[in-house]
């Protein structure tokens, strides 16, 4: 057996940066831009329906990715990197009731007519989506905060996706009001500066082979995660009943 056969994994330098970079940029053939909900969205080939469950869904989605980027800013003791990282928190919940990501998708829903209490409600929510989520927040919580900043790297595929999801929203589903769609033109702006914050931080901070690998390991796991949402989006056969209170 060779001496590279029998060394311990613990002992291998760790991967060159633009290596490292190939490796988190290759989970782009994992990304959920790829999976047959996308591709018959992108085709113009969803019913209202099935649009409107997948805002249902996905609303709890955007909810909760503050909740992922507080337990960054709780678990990094770097108080450069919380100056930065905050700007996320912000993006999302807004600086007033009429701002931010999350209102951006609430309003998103009424255009595709689903009412705004049924969005804050959650009832709607399928159970796999929920527990998909709920994992992806408890990983940042307990995973160390460097993971779960590769998790979020999934941006650095975003923006193309989001060009072409928004094209086919637009020719396609011509039902919707444009200003319904905001969201994907302000994600489309935002997106790439977080992602290469996101990115340069990871190459910088990961300096051994394990680090690199666990970073890896995390970004494949949001896309899996985010795989397992839109799996049981396209299905919808698990939904609860709504009960009215």
């Amino acid at each position: 057996m060779s001496e590279t056969a029998t060394r311990p994994a613990g002992d291998r330098g760790p991967w060159p940066p633009e290596e490292f970079t190939a490796r988190l940029r290759a989970q782009a053939t994992r990304y959920h831009d790829l999976h047959p909900f996308h591709r018959r969205m992108d085709a113009g080939e969803l019913t209202r329906a099935e649009l409107q469950r997948w805002a249902v869904n996905r609303f709890y989605y955007q909810r909760c990715i503050p909740l992922k980027d507080a337990a960054i800013l709780a678990n990094c003791p770097e108080v450069e990197v919380r100056r930065v990282w905050i700007q996320r928190i912000i993006d999302h919940d807004g600086t007033s009731d009429a701002t931010g990501a999350i209102e951006s998708w609430l309003r998103l829903g009424e255009a595709l007519g689903v009412p705004r209490g049924d969005l804050v409600s959650e009832q709607r929510v399928l159970p796999t989506v929920r527990y998909a989520v709920d994992a992806y927040v408890t990983f940042a919580r307990h995973k160390p905060w460097l993971e779960a900043v590769a998790s979020s790297l999934t941006e650095l595929f975003a923006p193309a996706a989001m060009r072409v999801r928004l094209e086919a929203l637009e020719r396609h589903y011509d039902w919707i009001e444009s200003s319904g769609l905001e969201y994907f033109r302000t994600r489309l702006v935002k997106a790439p500066a977080d992602a290469q914050y996101a990115l340069d931080l990871t190459i910088e901070r990961c300096g051994t082979r394990e680090q690199q690998q666990s970073a890896v390991a995390a970004l494949r796991f949001k896309t899996e995660m985010l795989w397992a949402q839109l799996d049981a989006i396209e299905r919808g056969d698990t939904q609860p009943p709504v009960t009215r209170a």
